[in-house]
This record gives structure tokens, C-alpha cells and sequence, in this order.
């Protein structure tokens, strides 16, 4: 009966680990599915959207050819359809049913696209020649375009490949009941052989044969043995035998055990995913990420966008062109920085504007937009602060515009902010913020009201109704441009000139951006106009620096006008709060000059 255990636990053990082995080779399931498709027609843009990228779980491995360029990039799928605009362009999407891709095309007005590589819309972009092949993480809220050169047809064959959950968790539980019922058919084996060489009792004699007479005893002769070394002879017999079946299963075990232990067959019951898929931003209330509207661009993208903007302003510095500084600039921004290049053409003594750091990014503030609108033109805000090593770049607020799909952010404001401000507490990045119209009443003054309260201010000082909105004691363009300010530049002017000022709102928007409790950071334009004139006739003015440089007068009989263009931002608390207005930053320089007809 022992020997039966023992052979049965045998027979046990080889099924559970040869089951247990076959798991993982013979009886294992592909890894991976890999679709294909090839796109007909003459189509220069494929999409491919997410609900085709995220079919499958996984990480998906996408492989593009047909082209002699290959470019692909991906951002939110609104994005990308709005970029190709009325474009024709091939669809990829994925048939759950025969487990593979179908191609279709979806016609438009438009044949060619310009080339998308650089655009701010992309979170990555990829490149190759002949061929290219990406692995990446992508949700349904993603679209992939794919194109040659926006004039060739895109890329022909298509092939995306998704891991399959193949895993065996059973193989190594299985492998290691086989080694256990083999080190149980060995204790089997070894208690059958003990038992039967213990059941082996005394054994009988046998009958002895009829005695025979007796024969006469010779005489003993004395003889002389040689003692002989005994051989070493090779053991036989059982002995060797159950040394044998110790040793073997000793070793089987052994192995299978090993095996078993190792962390490859072991593989996670409760494993959702094989690779992590992309997580959304952490929500910074209750709120579901359903009901979370979101930004315009990602904080790497603002990251991105800022480094870019430093590099074309550092360039334009260098060589004074605001051709090539309008790829990143706009509005005031461009306005001030092409006058500031003119002057320094003329006069090179003459100091330039501050710098256009390129990091690190302290505060980024994108606009937020209704998840079902794509709407633009978009905003978003940035404050960069100097490298250790640069002292000379302060920090820059940075207000950004994207007019269409196909354009690139621009520099619509650059302030240089205060000395020790304070910028007020704002959304996370990730979330983002909404713009206020001109007309919204969430706030202690309206965005479109802003701007002439404060040119007020400027014009009447203590006077003016809105004195008590601003936080006057501490705003620094008060105190150069304010009515002390003017009264100053009078009395320092020679007797044989006058001086008139006046400031209007300048011709640029006013960008205001919600901030948290209903507060706003609000961008405005003010243009500042100095005439000098002479008092007498036959009295000449003589302009003096940059005045002089821009409107090239070196003296007049008629007067000489001078106009400033100031970038200003604001912090605007929400309304019925006891907070002012408080000028977080501005940004002055001269940007006309000429001779009074």
C-alpha cells in the first residue's frame, strides 16, 4: 500500500508541474496583438483618435511607413481637428469584432496643410525618415496626426501593437504543489522500504539431512596463509539502489523548487494593467475629473512655449530684428521692444529692455475652456524668474495669446513685476482658469472699468473717485507718471518750453484672468503723450536721448511730441471685498517720437 502512495504521488506530482510548465510555454497565450491597416487616397493628414489608441489596454506601440518623412505628434483630440481645419484627411480606427484597423477618409475643402512640427498644440512630437516607430501611453481624450510634409500624402501603413495579459498565476503555485507531492512520494518510498526491511522476521532452519557415518579424521598439516589486501569493489545491490532513489528526487525537488520560487511565474492575481495608462491631474476638490473643465495648455507645454519665447527674444536683442521677434511677440510687447530695437539701431549706448528669462517657471496660469468648446483665440499666463547665474533678468509676467489653431503663443504683455509682490493665490495648473469678459461683475471693478479709473488716478490723483480702489501708496508707476510726477518734469523744464501730458487707454485688450475667490489678474495698455513746445515764438526745443534718436530732431520751432507705451498688471479682489487693487508690475518704455507739423 505504500509503494501505491508513492507511485500515486509521483504520478500527482509530474501532472501538477508539467501542467505548471506547459503554462508557461507550450500552453501560453500571445503576448501581444498587433493590427494593421494600409490608407488609400491622397489624403496628406492620417488621424488616428484615441478611442482607436486606447481600444486595448497597454501601452500601445505605433509603427508608421510609406513616406519618404515621417512626422507624428499628439495633443487633445479637439485640438488636433481643429488644426487640420477643412482639411481632408484619413481616419484609423479599430474593429473590436475581426480585431483589426479600418481606414476611411473624411473629405474637405483643403488638400495641403502647412508643416505642423513646432506648434503649440502638440504635447510630443516624433520624426523619422522612411519609417518611424513610438511607444506611447495615450487615453481617449488623445489623438495621434500623422503627416509626410503637409504636401505629400501621409504615411501609407499603419500598425499599432497592444499587450495582451498573458500571465499564468497558477504556474508557479502549481509547480510548487508538483515539488511537494514529489517530496511526498519520496517520504512514501522511503517508509515502504523501511517497513519492508523490518517486516523480515527470523527465518525458519531447514531440516537437516540423514547423518552419514562419520570418516576418520587425517592428520592436521600446518600450512602457511599469506594475507591478502582486501579489493575495493564497487558497492551492489539494494543499498546502492535506495541510495539512487534518495539522491534523484532529492534533486528533482530541489529544481522544481527553484523554479518554482522564482519571481517570473508568480504573476499578480489582481494586475489590472500590464503597463500604467496615463493618470489624469489630481483634482484639487470633490469635483469629478467629468465636471473638471480643461486648460488650454499643459504645464509643460507653457514650460515649452517659454523657453521658445526666450530663445527668439534673445536672438531678436542680439541682432535687433523685429521681424524675427514677431514670431513670439505681439501687441504692446512688440510694439515696445521693435521701438526700444530702433533707438539702440541709432544709439547704442542706449539700454535695452530686460531680458526674457527662460526659466525656471514659477507660476503658470492657463485659461480654462468648457470641455464641449474649442474656442479661440486662448490665454495663458506665466511668471519666469532669472537663473541663479543671470542677476540682471528680473522676474517677467508673461501674458500669452494664441489666435488660431495654426499660430503659435504670443508675447501680448511683458511686465517686470514689483520688487517683494505677492502674486495672489491662483488655480492649480492642471485645472486652470477662466477669462472674464470685460463687463463681469465678480470683481470690486469691472476689467473694462479698470483702465479708466486708473488713467483717473493718474490724471487727478487724490482727487479722482477712484483714488480709494487703488493700493496708491505702494504703486510705483503712480509715483513716476502720477501728478507729483508731472509737476516735477514742470518745474525742471527750461522757462522757454511747455509741457502738456495726457494718457489714454492704449489700442490692445484689456486680458483679464480669474484668480482663486473670485479674484483677477487683469492686463492693461496705457500710451502716455508728452508735448514740449516752445513758449516764444523763434524759440527752438531741442529733444534730448532717446526722443532725439527716434524722431531724429536735433531742434524744432514747432514742439516735439514724445508717446510711452505701459504694460500694467493688476491684482483685482473679488466684490464686496475691503482689499484695493494693487499694481502688481508694469513695463514703460518709448515707443514714438516726432516733430509737431
Amino acid at each position: 500500500m505504500r509503494f501505491v502512495l508513492a507511485i500515486v504521488s509521483l504520478v500527482i506530482a509530474v501532472v501538477l508541474a508539467g501542467y505548471g510548465v506547459a503554462q508557461r510555454t507550450v500552453l501560453a497565450d500571445p503576448d501581444s496583438l498587433t493590427a494593421s491597416v494600409q490608407t488609400t487616397g491622397d489624403a496628406t493628414v492620417t488621424v488616428i483618435d484615441g478611442a482607436t489608441l486606447d481600444a486595448l489596454e497597454g501601452r500601445q506601440s505605433v509603427a508608421l511607413a510609406g513616406s519618404d518623412t515621417v512626422f507624428a505628434s499628439y495633443g487633445r483630440t479637439g485640438d488636433v481637428l481643429a488644426w487640420i481645419g477643412d482639411t481632408s484627411y484619413n481616419t484609423v480606427a479599430f474593429d473590436a469584432e475581426t480585431q483589426s484597423l479600418e481606414s476611411s477618409v473624411v473629405e474637405g475643402e483643403e488638400i495641403e496643410v502647412p508643416s505642423p512640427a513646432g506648434s503649440d498644440l502638440w504635447l510630443r512630437e516624433y520624426e523619422g525618415e522612411g519609417s518611424l516607430d513610438m511607444q506611447m501611453s495615450l487615453n481617449d481624450e488623445l489623438s495621434l496626426l500623422v503627416v509626410s510634409d503637409g504636401v505629400a500624402p501621409a504615411p501609407t501603413d499603419v500598425s499599432i501593437t497592444w499587450p495582451l495579459d498573458n500571465r499564468t498565476p497558477w504556474a508557479g503555485p502549481l509547480i510548487l504543489a508538483g515539488a511537494f507531492m514529489l517530496l511526498l512520494a519520496l517520504v512514501f518510498l522511503l517508509w515502504a522500504l523501511l517497513h519492508q526491511r523490518r517486516s523480515r522476521g527470523p527465518r525458519r532452519k531447514s531440516i537437516a539431512p540423514p547423518k552419514q557415518p562419520r570418516m576418520p579424521k587425517l592428520p592436521r598439516q600446518k600450512s602457511y596463509r599469506v594475507r591478502k589486501p582486501k579489493a575495493v569493489t564497487q558497492t551492489k545491490g539494494r543499498r546502492s539502489i535506495r541510495r539512487m532513489t534518495v539522491v534523484l528526487p532529492t534533486v528533482l525537488i530541489g529544481s522544481l523548487a527553484l523554479g518554482g520560487c522564482s519571481t517570473d511565474l508568480f504573476d499578480d492575481f489582481n494586475a489590472e494593467d500590464l503597463l500604467p495608462s496615463p493618470s489624469a491631474s489630481p483634482s484639487p476638490s470633490a469635483v469629478t475629473v467629468e465636471e473638471i473643465q480643461p486648460p488650454t495648455v499643459t504645464v509643460g507645454q507653457i514650460e515649452s512655449i517659454v523657453r521658445d519665447v526666450s530663445e527668439v527674444a534673445e536672438n531678436a536683442d542680439a541682432s535687433l530684428d523685429a521681424d524675427e521677434l514677431a514670431e513670439r511677440f505681439a501687441g504692446p510687447a512688440l510694439e515696445l521692444r521693435a521701438s526700444n530695437y530702433e533707438i539702440r539701431s541709432d544709439d547704442s549706448s542706449f539700454a535695452a529692455l530686460p531680458v526674457i528669462p527662460s526659466g525656471p517657471v514659477e507660476v503658470s496660469l492657463p485659461q480654462q475652456l468648457p470641455r464641449d468648446a474649442d474656442a479661440w483665440p486662448r490665454t495663458a499666463f506665466a511668471v519666469v524668474s532669472g537663473a541663479d547665474d543671470d542677476e540682471n533678468a528680473a522676474p517677467i509676467a508673461l501674458t500669452l495669446i494664441q489666435e488660431t489653431p495654426r499660430s503659435m503663443y504670443k508675447v501680448h504683455y511683458a511686465v517686470t513685476l514689483e520688487p517683494d509682490v505677492v502674486i495672489p493665490p491662483l488655480a492649480p495648473e492642471g485645472v486652470g482658469a477662466p477669462r472674464l469678459g470685460p463687463e463681469s461683475r465678480l470683481l470690486s471693478l469691472a476689467p473694462g472699468e479698470l483702465l479708466p479709473a486708473y488713467i483717473d488716478v493718474l490724471n487727478s490723483g487724490a482727487d479722482s473717485d477712484s483714488f480709494d480702489l487703488f493700493d496708491v501708496e505702494n504703486d510705483g508707476f503712480v509715483a513716476n507718471v502720477g501728478v507729483e510726477a508731472r509737476e516735477a518734469r514742470e518745474e525742471a523744464l527750461d522757462e522757454d518750453a511747455a509741457i502738456e501730458f495726457s494718457v489714454e487707454a492704449g489700442d490692445a485688450e484689456t486680458i483679464a484672468l480669474a484668480t482663486n475667490e473670485s479674484g483677477a489678474l487683469v492686463s492693461v495698455y496705457v500710451t502716455e503723450t508728452e508735448t514740449v513746445t516752445p513758449v516764444e515764438d523763434g524759440a527752438t526745443i531741442n529733444p534730448e536721448g532717446a526722443t532725439k534718436t527716434l524722431s531724429g530732431v536735433t531742434g524744432s520751432e514747432t514742439g516735439v511730441t514724445a508717446t510711452y507705451g505701459d504694460q500694467l498688471l493688476f491684482s483685482v479682489p473679488p466684490v464686496g471685498s475691503d482689499e484695493k487693487i494693487v499694481l502688481l508690475g508694469f513695463s514703460q518704455g518709448l515707443i514714438s517720437a516726432q516733430e509737431i507739423p
